[in-house]
């Protein structure tokens, strides 16, 4: 509050907060108008948020795009950990949920709950040799054909998602491989609503499960504060 008290004895043409409401109008527009280039929903989105937040009566023009500056990567995964497993699967060798286990048919059963709310996640772990996440990705990925949509090889998503499980630490009480398979099983089940029928594109869809899978990868366990 000092500060803006200070910045507005600054002698301007407008006031300091007409100035930030004017950039964050600018920002908002910028990136309201690639919402709305992106998706069948992303143009629903920037509709809504234009008519419920911004003023129509003090539109704010659209600056002319510049070239960024190269990006800066936000995060580091500490400790890249090399492959633990076979590089080399092929489909003829790989197993039916996608994970080594000696309890398939146990697994099956619990697989059968795949697009319901309340899948035991503990249960899948334990007959997947603790590769929840793996499971469970494989297991959502064909279950929505979307290797096939994508053209993905299957060795090579299953190598991935074994690489991604391999990058939570297992003793972490919370943030680890076990969380990430609930919430992409969640967000699998949520994207399955009637609701949300014929909302989102193939790609939308795959983005959002790889992103509740990979969104706590390399969490130590502790909050910002302790970092």
């Amino acid at each position: 509050d000092w500060c803006l008290d200070q910045l507005e004895t600054i002698q301007t043409h407008r006031s300091v907060s007409e100035m930030a409401s004017n950039k964050f109008k600018r920002m908002l527009n910028r990136e309201l108008s690639h919402l709305s280039e992106m998706s069948r929903s992303g143009n629903q989105v920037s509709e809504y948020i234009s008519t419920t937040f911004l003023d129509k009566q003090n539109e704010v023009e659209i600056p002319s795009p510049t070239l960024r500056e190269r990006e800066k990567p936000m995060c580091h995964i500490s400790g890249v950990k090399k492959l633990t497993h076979s590089s080399s699967l092929s489909n003829s060798t790989l197993p039916r949920f996608g994970v080594k286990t000696e309890h398939e048919e146990a697994l099956a059963r619990e697989l059968d709950d795949l697009n319901k709310w309340g899948l035991n996640i503990f249960h899948v772990a334990e007959f997947s040799n603790n590769r929840p996440l793996s499971c469970i990705m494989f297991a959502i990925f064909q279950e929505r054909d979307l290797l096939k949509t994508f053209r993905i090889p299957v060795d090579t998503f299953v190598t991935y998602v074994m690489t991604l499980e391999d990058h939570y630490h297992a003793n972490v009480a919370y943030h680890n491989s076990l969380h990430a398979a609930d919430v992409t099983q969640s967000t699998h089940v949520l994207l399955s609503s009637p609701a949300l029928d014929a909302v989102f594109t193939d790609l939308e869809i795959l983005a959002a499960l790889f992103a509740a899978a990979i969104h706590d990868v390399d969490h130590p366990g502790v909050s910002n504060q302790f970092l």
